[in-house]
Parts: structure tokens; C-alpha cells; sequence
């Protein structure tokens, strides 16, 4: 076991941290524990309940031995044309079990000829359903207790390797899907140096249970290692993008743990042309909102608390002082309700309070721009707004390079990226006839009004 990288002991038994965020209190010794698990102290007798506490709050992450058993696995690889690419994927899985859905290609004899020669099973689908409904049809075409749905774009250099590393999370019986980190492939055009950095399919280099409205709150499909028993029914075949984000959440739903391992990594080829390209970010956009018809508010484009928002747009509108005066009642709500149970309550709720309204304004920022990018553009164009809304879009923008470093020819491509995805959501918005995706969430807070104007209990009454 190992302690997330992210949690941190605050008090004597505070520990925060985990994904979504929050505050532990650590009962007894269980501090002393968790601190041997920090460089990854083995669970002993009797700590087995604590152990699978904090692994399912995203505190804890278990480390396994890696060993691959592939004759437990079933690959199944969706294709439409592209022989070329599929030729260089089945080559470097040689010796596992595939099976590759044909889903209606135009040169079905070439993609059946590529995988026969190169041992692997063939589903040939009549008509194109897409690769949700293509991989549903794969896995009834198999009977292993492992599903590895790989997409033919994926770049394995040691497929056993990633498949050990994946599969050993399935020691945890309460494991449904393991996913690796997705790099964008490195080339040599503009395109290729972008997606190296900024792929849409890549979630980071931590590691994360998957959570919906987390840090990793889904992952793709395009590699993705699934225990069968929790696959249900699969893919939702009405879904031609965005199947991947409903499969996951619909498994966190049932109480399956899914995984994303930072540490194994893959790659993935970037899109041939600018028009692909743009496409692409666009479906992703636009599928958000037949995905909030299903999921409701984890779709929401930014969720705040009504007091966090108030604090940033006052910052935002040049009025400071009203957000300042709100973090300082939050802080003293805090600190009276922490004073008896907590060594050090100023410490702490000067901490908690001053990390969740610093983290809350540059996330709000960047989904602002990620969903309505070009309409805080438009916004720009009127002489009273530019400052605020050129402001919001520099920040929002901005926050893609909070942990690498900037790159001038990033800038023009990112902008774009995020007008792709936006144009894509509100198109989706239009067709769908559902709002869902473009309204906020916002949440209420135990903060009253009379704590920020500094009333006492009863102040103001007759």
C-alpha cells in the first residue's frame, strides 16, 4: 500500500486529501498506520477494514505484484479500415487472445486476411454501429473473465508488460476496470507536439480511483481492461461518443472500484488532418449532453458553493474586498466548530479554508473557457466587459500549464482546442434540446449570511 501522493496530515489525527477532496478524522492509532503506509508499509492483521476505508476515498492506492495471465484475457479490438495501423497493433499482440470486430469497413477482405495471418478471431458486424456497440458485440463473441478493449490507434511497445501492471489490480475483488495512462504519440508536425502534452484521452500522471466530479472523474475506452462480471450489459449502443464516460460511471454506480494507473503508460496517434482534429474535440463536446440526460449534474460545466462563487466573481469584477471578507467567516465558522476536537484549529482552518477557495477560482476559470470559450470571446468584443472577460480567458486558458511548461506554439492550438469542444457542447445542447451541460451546479454551504456580515445569533431580531 501507498499513501496518495496528494494527502497530507494536518493535525494530530486530520488527513486530507483523496479524490473527490476531504477531511478524515483518525481514530486511536490509525495515524501511526497511515504514516507507515506513506512509502508503501505492508496491511497487517487487523487493519484490513482501515486499509479498504482509504483505498475507497482515493487516499490509499494498493501496490500489487505484476503478473500477467493471459489466458484470462480476451482483446478486443474494434476496427474500420485503417489495415495498416491494425497490422502494427496485432503485431505487438502477439501471443495474446484477440478478436477483432470488423465494423463494416469498406476493404472487410483486407481487414480479415490482416487478422487471420496474424492469429487472431474476426467478428464481422454488417452494418457500422459504432465502437461501443462493436465492442459489446466482441465481448459476447468471448468467454474470458478480463475484457482488454484496445482501440486500433492505441501504441503498445510491451503489451505484456501494460496487461501485467493492469491486471494485477484485479487481486481486489471489488475491482471492475483498470485503465493506463494515454499519451499522445510523438511526431514531428505542430499537431503531434501538442497532443504529446494535451491528448483529450490523457488524465494525468497520478494516479486516481475514478470518480465522477474528481480530479480523474472518467476514462477512456480506448484502453481499457475490464472484469467481465462487472461489464453488465456493456456499452450503451445508442452512444456513438462518450460510451466510455457512461460505462465507467455507470460501474462506480453498481460499487465497483475503477482504476487509472498514471504510472503504466501508452500511446495513442494523433488525428491525420487539422479537419479530423477539430472533429474530434468537437464529438467529445457534443456528447456531454445525451451524457447529462443520463447523468444530470456530473456533467455540469463548473460546481461551486454559493459563497465560493460570490468570492471569485467579486475578485473578477474588481471588488476584493467582499471575497476577503467571506474567506475570513468561513475560516472563523471553521475554526469555532474545530476548536474543541483539534490541537491546532487556526492552523487548520486557515489551511482547508484558504486551499479550497484558492483551488476553486482557476477551475472554475478553466471550465468556464473549456465549455463557453467563444462566447467569453464575443464577450470581449464590448469596451465595459474586455478587461473581465480577456481576464477569465487568460486564466482559464492559462490553467492547461499549471504543471508543464508553456510553449508558444501550444498557445494558438490549445485556444482552438477549447473552441472545438465548446462549439461541440453547445451544438450538442441545440440538438439534444437539454440544457443539462451548460448549467452550472451550484451547491449550498453551511456559511450563513450572518456569519460574513459578522452578525451574532439573534442580531437583527425585535
Amino acid at each position: 500500500m501507498i499513501l496518495d501522493e496528494g494527502a497530507k496530515f494536518l493535525d494530530r489525527d486530520l488527513l486530507s486529501g483523496g479524490s473527490p477532496w476531504r477531511l478524515l478524522r483518525l481514530p486511536g492509532g490509525s495515524r501511526a498506520v497511515a504514516e507507515r503506509w506513506v512509502n508503501g508499509g505492508e496491511v497487517q492483521v487487523g487493519e484490513e477494514r482501515f486499509a479498504r476505508t482509504l483505498v475507497q476515498q482515493g487516499l490509499l492506492h494498493p501496490l500489487y505484484r505484476s503478473v500477467a495471465d493471459i489466458d484470462d484475457v480476451d482483446v478486443v479490438i474494434p476496427v474500420h479500415n485503417n489495415v495498416n495501423v491494425l497490422e502494427e497493433l496485432l503485431v505487438s499482440l502477439h501471443g495474446l487472445h484477440v478478436t477483432v470486430v470488423d465494423d463494416a469497413s469498406d476493404d472487410a477482405a483486407d481487414v480479415l486476411g490482416c487478422a487471420q495471418r496474424l492469429g487472431a478471431d474476426v467478428v464481422r458486424l454488417d452494418a457500422n454501429v459504432g465502437p461501443g456497440s462493436a465492442r459489446n458485440a466482441g465481448a459476447r463473441a468471448t468467454t474470458r473473465p478480463l475484457l482488454w478493449f484496445i482501440d486500433v490507434d492505441v501504441v503498445l511497445d510491451d503489451a505484456v508488460d501494460v496487461l501485467s501492471r493492469l491486471q494485477a489490480h484485479f487481486e481486489d475483488p471489488l475491482e471492475g476496470a483498470v485503465a493506463p495512462r494515454i499519451r499522445g504519440a510523438n511526431g514531428p508536425s505542430i499537431r503531434d507536439r501538442f497532443e504529446e502534452r494535451f491528448s483529450p484521452l490523457d488524465m494525468g500522471e497520478r494516479s486516481a480511483l475514478v470518480i465522477p466530479n474528481s480530479s480523474v472523474h472518467y476514462v477512456p475506452s480506448a484502453c481499457l481492461l475490464v472484469r467481465r462480471s462487472s461489464f453488465g450489459d456493456g456499452f450503451d449502443e445508442s452512444l456513438r461518443t462518450g460510451e466510455d464516460v457512461d460505462l465507467v460511471w455507470r460501474l462506480h454506480d453498481r460499487g465497483w472500484l475503477v482504476r487509472y494507473v498514471g504510472d503504466v503508460v501508452v500511446t495513442h496517434r494523433a488525428r491525420t488532418s487539422w479537419r479530423e482534429w477539430w472533429n474530434q474535440r468537437s464529438r467529445y463536446g457534443q456528447s456531454s449532453s445525451e451524457l447529462a440526460k443520463r447523468h444530470g449534474t456530473r456533467l455540469a460545466p463548473f460546481r461551486a458553493d454559493t459563497w465560493t462563487l460570490l468570492t471569485w466573481t467579486s475578485a473578477l469584477v474588481g471588488k476584493p474586498m467582499v471575497g476577503m471578507r467571506i474567506i475570513s467567516a468561513a475560516r472563523d465558522q471553521l475554526r469555532e466548530r474545530m476548536l474543541t476536537t483539534t490541537d491546532n484549529a487556526d492552523n487548520v482552518a486557515g489551511e482547508l479554508v484558504g486551499r479550497g477557495m484558492v483551488r476553486a477560482g482557476p477551475l472554475m476559470a478553466r471550465s468556464v473557457v473549456r465549455t463557453f470559450g467563444p462566447a467569453v470571446i464575443l464577450f470581449a468584443l464590448h469596451p465595459k466587459l474586455r478587461r473581465r472577460a480577456l481576464m477569465l480567458f487568460i486564466l482559464g486558458t492559462a490553467y492547461r500549464w499549471r504543471s508543464t511548461r508553456l510553449r508558444v506554439t501550444d498557445i494558438p492550438l490549445a485556444v482552438a482546442d477549447d473552441a472545438a469542444y465548446g462549439v461541440g457542447v453547445m451544438s450538442g445542447a441545440v440538438r439534444s434540446r437539454s440544457l443539462g451541460a451548460l448549467k452550472p451546479h451550484i451547491t449550498k454551504s453551511t456559511l450563513g449570511l450572518r456569519n460574513v456580515l459578522g452578525l451574532k445569533p439573534g442580531a437583527g431580531s425585535l
